[in-house]
């Protein structure tokens, strides 16, 4: 078992963001992502130089791993949990101090493979024709009074193998404040695999 945080700041209406990724104890344990003009950065890319920055177009980044946005793209993850499935309200609850009401729902076959690199699907469609259906993969959704998305869970449970990810979504509409790394600093890179990177 391990536990990946995702910690930062994305502003979804300019479409910019940074996000620091860390797994303690990994061989790597933390990496950087920097969300603008279309593009994702990357920081500590195999191979590249310790202060040079990997870009790719952020539509050509592809997920991994079961769950996994692509290089962590947390727009990646609300489309999916927009797609869920057989949605029905489940209650009230505090979500970091925020009162609001949990849904849940499932997601299909086509959501949790969005976007996902080819090898992986190949699997993911294998395990779905084992199964004879969709991968169990469920979905929750919380709503704060001011129709806010405040949090959000998937999660699946296949053969003992636990997949869930939690998204807390705090301090709505405060600046975000993003540097985007010089061109200097860059260098194109046509994927960008591992833990650290979805």
């Amino acid at each position: 078992m391990y536990r990946l945080t995702i910690a930062g700041g994305f502003d979804f209406a300019a479409d910019r963001g940074h996000l620091a990724v860390d797994l303690p104890g990994g061989a790597i344990d933390h990496s950087e992502q920097v969300f603008a003009e279309g593009k994702i950065y990357v920081k500590d890319i195999e191979g590249a130089g310790e202060d040079t920055w990997g870009v790719i177009d952020r539509d050509r980044a592809q997920a991994h791993y079961l769950l996994r946005a692509p290089l962590n793209d947390p727009e990646h993850a609300l489309q999916q949990i927009a797609a869920m499935r057989k949605v029905a309200r489940e209650g009230e609850e505090d979500v970091e101090g925020v009162r609001a009401v949990r849904y849940r729902g499932i997601l299909d076959h086509r959501t949790v493979t969005l976007r996902m690199d080819a090898d992986v699907r190949g699997k993911m469609d294998q395990a779905r024709d084992m199964l004879g259906g969709d991968l169990p993969v469920f979905a929750d959704a919380w709503v704060d009074g001011k129709g806010n998305l405040v949090q959000t869970r998937m999660s699946s449970n296949m053969s003992g193998a636990r997949v869930t990810v939690t998204t807390v979504l705090k301090d709505i509409g405060e600046p975000v404040r993003v540097t985007v790394p010089r061109p200097a600093d860059t260098t194109p890179i046509s994927e960008a695999t591992g833990i650290l990177n979805g």
